[in-house]
C-alpha cells in the first residue's frame, strides 16, 4: 500500500508540473504573482516564437481569462486542448466560448469536463441539461417535422389532409385489393381515414369504403364544413380509359369529383365537367371559403408536364378553367397544391430551384410575387410533396419517400417572436444608437449581441414561450437591461432607458458598485468589467491620478484563505485596469480579508452585511 501512495504522490508531482521549463520560467513567476499584463507579454514571446507548447498555450489563456478578454482566451485555449488538460481547463475554456455565444462548442468543452469531474456539480448539471440555452429563430427554418404513427409498413402513404373535424385523410396502397396498376407495378390507392386526437395522436387508419374503388382513388380535399369532399379517381373505373394495345393495358386518365356527406356517409358522387380521356385532372384542393378549386392537370395551355390550375365553384356550377403562371408554374412538373387560410398556396414543384426531385414551394397568391422554397427540413433530396396546412391546429402535413417509400410526416411552424429593444438616454428621451446590445437567456448566457441602428432599435429572433433579458451598453452611460416576456408570437418591444454615467469622486474614494466575482474565484467578470470600465474612463480624464485599490471579503471561511482570497481580487484588479492602458506605476492594490469590515457583525452577520463586508475600495492617493 505504502508502493501505491508514493507512487501516486509522484504522479501528481509530476502532473503540476507538466510542461513547464526554463523558458517559461519568468513568464511563470509573473501569472503566480498575479501579473498577468506582464505575464501575457512573457507567454506570447513563447507562443508565437518557436517556445509555445501546452503549458505556455494554458498559461496564456488563463491570463486572458483573469482579465476578462474571453476571444484572445478561447484562442489560446483551443490550442492548449490539443494536449491533455485539467479538467478545469476545459470548464474555463467553455466558459470562454460562452461568453461569446459559441454554444455548441462549449458544450463539446463540458463534455469533456464532465469525462474527467463526473460528480462535480457542474458536470452533473450539464449531463442533465447541455442544451438548456434558448437559441435565436432561424429565419431559414419554416418547419419542426416528425413521423406519424399511421405509416405502413411496406405500402406508399401520402395526401394527407386534416379536416376541421379532426379527420386525416390520405391515400395508401395499403389495400386488400387484388389488382396491381402495371404501370407503376403497385396496389392501386385507396382513401382512408384517421381521428385526430385531443392530445394529436391519431386513431389507426380505416379505409372510407364509400368513396373506394377497384382502381385509383384519391388524394382528397375537404370543404370548411366536412360535408363537401372533392377527389381524384381512376377513368378505368368509369369507362372513361383508352386501350394500349401494343402493350396491352388500359390508359385512363384521372379526373376529379365531388360527393356530399348524409349521416355520416359519403354518397351523391359527381363527376366534374372539365375531366377528360385527353389529359388528367388530379389533386384537388378546395379554397377555404369553397368558392375556388385548385387542381393538377396536363391539360392543352400549360407551362411544362403538369401545372396548377384553378377554376371557380357556384355550388355544382363551374368557370373555365385558369392557368396559374409562371410565378407557380414551369416546364417541370408542379402538383399537389393546397390553399391555406391566409392566401398561400403551396405545391410541389420539381422545375424550380431546390433540394433534390420534387420539393415543397409556398406562393402568395395575394401578390405579385415568385414562389419560395419552403426549405429543409421539410424538403430533402429526394421527392417531398403534399403539402397541406390545418391553422385551428396550427399543424401541417406531407409526403416525403426520403426513408425508401411515400410515408406521411407531420409538420409544426416554427414559432417566432421579434424581440425588439429601444434604447433611450434616461434623461433627454432621446434614441440611443450604437448601443451594444445582448439578449441572455433566464441563466445570463449571452445569446447574441448588435449594435442598436440610428433609430435607436436592435431586432433579435427568438423562440416563443421563453423568457428572455435585454443587456445595453454605451460609452459614458450605466448600463440598462429589460426583460423580454413570454409571448405566442408576433412582434414584442421592450424599452431601455440608459443613465448617464456621473461617477462619484470624493476628495479621497471613487465610488463604484461592488465589483462582483464568482464565489471562491478571483477572474474578473463581465459584471465586474462592466463597473471598471467606469474607472478606466475616470483615470483617462484625471492623468495624474494614482488609484489604490482595497479588496475585502466577509467573514465565511477561514482569516488566511479570506486574506489570501482578497490579494487574489485587488491583484486581478489591478491587471485588468492595466489591460486597458492605465500605467501600471498609477496602480497598486492589496486583500485585506475581513481586517477591515464595514460592518463589525463578526460571526453573527446577515447576508446583507456580509454583502456590505465583500467590497472593493479605490482610494485615490494623487489627483
Amino acid at each position: 500500500m505504502k508502493k501505491i501512495y508514493i507512487a501516486a504522490g509522484l504522479l501528481l508531482a509530476i502532473a503540476s508540473g507538466y510542461g513547464q521549463n526554463k523558458d517559461s520560467e519568468k513568464a511563470d513567476r509573473l501569472y503566480g504573482s498575479y501579473q498577468y499584463v506582464a505575464a501575457i507579454e512573457e507567454y506570447l514571446k513563447l507562443a508565437e516564437g518557436k517556445k509555445g507548447d501546452s503549458h505556455v498555450y494554458k498559461q496564456l489563456a488563463d491570463s486572458y481569462y483573469n482579465v476578462f478578454n474571453m476571444p484572445e482566451a478561447s484562442r489560446w485555449y483551443a490550442k492548449a486542448v490539443e494536449s491533455s488538460q485539467d479538467a478545469e481547463t476545459y470548464y474555463r475554456y467553455a466558459q470562454a466560448l460562452r461568453s461569446q455565444g459559441k454554444y455548441q462548442e462549449a458544450n463539446k468543452q463540458m463534455d469533456r469536463f464532465a469525462s474527467l469531474l463526473p460528480n462535480d456539480q457542474r458536470a452533473k448539471d450539464h449531463k442533465a441539461n447541455p442544451n438548456y440555452i434558448p437559441s435565436l429563430s432561424s429565419k431559414d427554418k419554416l418547419f419542426d417535422i416528425s413521423e406519424t404513427t399511421i405509416n405502413s409498413k411496406d405500402q406508399s402513404d401520402f395526401g394527407a389532409v386534416l379536416s376541421n373535424d379532426n379527420i386525416l385523410y390520405f391515400v395508401s396502397t395499403r389495400n386488400n385489393s387484388n389488382k396491381t396498376d402495371k404501370w407503376v407495378k403497385q396496389p392501386y390507392l385507396d382513401i382512408f381515414q384517421s381521428i385526430r386526437n385531443a392530445d394529436g395522436t391519431l386513431s389507426e387508419p380505416k379505409a372510407v369504403n364509400e368513396l373506394n374503388t377497384a382502381f385509383h382513388d384519391g388524394p382528397v380535399t375537404i370543404s370548411a364544413d366536412g360535408n363537401t369532399i372533392f377527389f381524384a379517381r381512376d377513368g378505368l373505373n368509369d369507362g372513361n380509359f383508352d386501350k394500349d394495345r401494343k402493350n396491352n393495358v388500359k390508359i385512363g386518365q384521372q379526373g376529379l369529383y365531388r360527393a356530399t356527406r348524409v349521416d355520416g356517409k359519403w354518397t351523391n358522387i359527381q363527376a366534374l365537367p372539365f375531366n377528360s380521356k385527353s389529359y388528367s385532372v388530379t389533386h384537388p384542393s378546395l379554397s377555404p371559403d369553397g368558392k375556388t378549386l385548385y387542381f393538377t392537370s396536363n391539360m392543352p395551355g400549360g407551362h411544362g408536364d403538369s401545372d396548377i390550375w384553378k377554376v371557380s365553384v357556384d355550388g355544382t356550377s363551374y368557370g373555365k378553367p385558369q392557368n396559374l403562371g409562371s410565378n407557380v408554374n414551369t416546364a417541370g412538373k408542379e402538383g399537389f397544391p393546397f390553399m391555406s387560410d391566409n392566401g398561400i398556396l403551396y405545391f410541389a414543384s420539381s422545375g424550380k430551384q431546390g433540394f433534390g426531385g420534387l420539393d415543397v414551394f409556398r406562393a402568395d397568391l395575394n401578390k405579385d410575387g415568385e414562389a419560395i422554397n419552403v426549405g429543409k427540413p421539410v424538403n430533402s433530396e429526394k421527392d417531398d410533396f403534399s403539402f397541406s396546412f390545418n391553422t385551428a391546429k396550427n399543424e401541417g402535413y406531407f409526403s416525403s419517400n426520403r426513408n425508401g417509400k411515400d410515408n406521411i410526416i407531420k409538420a409544426v411552424p416554427v414559432c417566432r417572436v421579434e424581440a425588439i429593444a429601444m434604447v433611450k438616454d434616461s434623461k433627454t428621451g432621446r434614441v440611443l444608437s450604437d448601443a451594444s446590445v445582448s439578449i441572455l437567456d433566464a441563466k445570463k448566457n449571452v445569446i447574441a449581441t448588435k449594435q442598436s441602428g440610428s433609430n435607436g432599435e436592435v431586432s433579435f429572433d427568438v423562440e416563443c414561450d421563453t423568457e428572455y433579458v435585454f443587456q445595453a451598453t454605451k460609452k459614458d452611460y450605466e448600463a440598462g437591461s429589460g426583460r423580454v416576456m413570454k409571448t405566442k408570437g408576433g412582434k414584442t418591444a421592450v424599452d431601455i432607458a440608459l443613465e448617464p454615467v456621473e461617477v462619484v469622486i470624493t476628495d479621497t474614494e471613487v465610488l463604484l458598485k461592488n465589483i462582483y466575482f464568482e464565489f471562491n474565484k478571483s477572474n474578473i467578470t463581465q459584471q465586474g468589467a462592466t463597473e471598471l470600465d467606469k474607472l478606466v474612463n475616470v483615470m483617462n480624464k484625471y492623468p495624474d491620478m494614482v488609484i489604490y485599490v482595497k479588496s475585502h471579503t466577509d467573514g465565511k471561511g477561514s482569516a488566511a484563505y479570506n486574506l489570501k482570497l482578497s490579494e487574489q481580487r485587488a491583484q486581478s484588479t489591478v491587471q485588468y485596469l492595466v489591460s486597458k492602458g492605465i500605467g501600471k506605476e498609477r496602480l497598486s492594490g492589496k486583500g485585506f480579508g475581513i481586517t477591515e469590515p464595514k460592518i463589525d457583525c463578526k460571526a453573527n452577520c446577515t447576508e446583507e452585511e456580509d454583502a456590505q463586508n465583500r467590497r472593493s475600495e479605490f482610494k485615490i492617493i494623487k489627483r
